[in-house]
């Protein structure tokens, strides 16, 4: 779509058009997770923090396989750009094997688990219920991955409604698992935390089946070779590794900061307390950025396809409306968080520890000032590095994820860990880095490095 020479209005008007079926698709994958936070909220408050620390611990490997089977979009989007059609089901089958590999791959992390929430050393009984979880979730590697692949295809050929469809299957199915296996109903066992676990398993892997079926349509294998492009090509697969394991590792290499910057907020004096009320305003995070996210992504999309039309003077008009939206959208909800802290606490009310409750009800209303700093800033580091991304920037965002979490947020924590209020000056330093993340993303995507690269050759 040609948007160079459209009113501002008209480029915002086809920004949303284009990202809204993947913010809808985003937000049915998030509210998969939010739900099974408010689930686990009923069960017990120790167990949604719990919940929250190993979603940490296992989103760094779970991210680096996701996020690079995903990158196919950015392969799929540069070919179809190129009109380079028949290459694009070759593509689409290296994202598959990249899932296959790596979600088998992931299995093997069960036997270390026990070990690894020992090391981590939160108190006794959250290292019990931390340890079902984990294990329970690393059945969720490989659909998750395949969903990955699935959906990437679909993004980039722009056809985006799909991937609602997709994401649809992977929530409803989710929400019925979550209702059978943690509370034990219609003679299931009750699972408590584990059954989360199994839930968002069984729930992507009915996603999995449903988006893989849609990319193996007849219609497809006529115009991108999707049957038959099914043979390994090393040379293909040579370049997908280049491109997609940054991207990948940028998301994993980010997870993993987040993930021991909770471990030090765990660690806390009040350490249940900080945690429980990190997890409730990470989960209101998450949900927040996911307009945000879905413009990134289509903006990823159009550069992607830009640039393989060799046109990257409208790619770079369809990243600044993209800011522009997402800007707009993201500075009002974060005024919510500071105006209702209480509307979104009461999603997690509890009383079954009712000391608990209370300290994490004081906390959560301050914590939420900073995300909504954290949030503006964020959907800043989105647009722009997914921008660079679809151009095929993926080393420089990966080296800013691998360089900037842990001397501006995460040693920061751990410095003041055992200070008065150490939860807020640990969210202070979280705001602290993402600002400066955003400016770093900025200063690259202005210095235009990225309008001469490509992926397909």
């Amino acid at each position: 779509m040609d948007v160079t020479n459209q009113t501002r209005t008209g480029r915002w008007r086809a920004i949303i058009k284009f990202a809204w079926p993947l913010i809808i698709a985003n937000s049915f994958w998030n509210l998969q997770l939010t739900i099974d936070r408010m689930f686990l909220g009923s069960y017990s408050t120790e167990a949604l923090g719990a919940a929250m620390a190993v979603m940490g611990v296992f989103w760094t490997p779970m991210a680096l396989l996701q996020q690079t089977a995903a990158y196919v979009t950015t392969f799929v989007a540069q070919y179809f750009g190129a009109k380079e059609f028949k290459m694009i089901g070759p593509a689409v089958w290296q994202s598959i094997y990249v899932s296959l590999f790596g979600g088998i791959l992931l299995l093997f992390l069960i036997p270390f688990t026990p070990y690894l929430f020992d090391f981590i050393g939160h108190a006794e009984s959250v290292r019990a219920l931390e340890t079902q979880y984990f294990i329970a979730l690393c059945y969720s590697a490989l659909p998750t991955a395949l969903v990955a692949a699935a959906s990437g295809f679909f993004t980039g050929l722009g056809n985006t409604k799909i991937i609602m469809a997709i994401n649809c299957v992977g929530l409803v199915a989710n929400v019925i698992f979550d209702y059978l296996l943690i509370f034990g109903n219609f003679g299931f066992p009750a699972l408590g935390i584990a059954g989360a676990g199994y839930a968002t398993a069984l729930a992507n892997w009915m996603a999995a089946f449903f988006g893989l079926y849609l990319v193996f349509i007849k219609t497809h294998e006529t115009e991108y070779s999707i049957r038959s492009g099914w043979k390994f090509k090393p040379d293909l697969m040579k370049r997908f590794i280049k491109f997609g394991v940054p991207s990948g590792l940028q998301w994993a290499l980010e997870g993993l900061a987040f993930t021991v910057f909770l471990i030090f907020v765990g660690r806390m004096s009040n350490g249940s307390a900080a945690l429980a009320a990190s997890s409730i305003v990470v989960t209101v995070m998450m949900l927040a950025i996911l307009p945000a996210l879905g413009v990134a992504q289509a903006v990823s999309v159009m550069v992607g396809q830009h640039l393989g039309e060799q046109k990257p003077e409208q790619a770079e008009a369809w990243v600044w409306s993209g800011l522009q939206v997402a800007v707009m959208y993201i500075m009002s909800v974060g005024l919510t968080f500071v105006l209702f802290p209480g509307f979104y606490l009461s999603w997690f009310h509890n009383d079954q520890d009712v000391e608990l409750w209370s300290q994490v009800s004081v906390i959560v209303p301050y914590l939420l000032m900073f995300v909504a700093l954290f949030t503006s800033f964020d959907s800043m580091n989105l647009l722009f590095s997914f921008a660079l991304k679809g151009a095929g920037d993926t080393r420089f965002v990966t080296l800013v994820a691998l360089t900037l979490p842990w001397p501006l947020m995460v040693f920061p924590t751990w410095l003041m860990k055992d200070w008065n209020g150490a939860v807020y000056w640990a969210w202070g330093a979280a705001s602290v880095f993402v600002v400066f993340q955003s400016m770093v993303f900025l200063k690259r995507f202005l210095g235009g490095r990225w309008k001469q690269m490509s992926v397909i050759h």
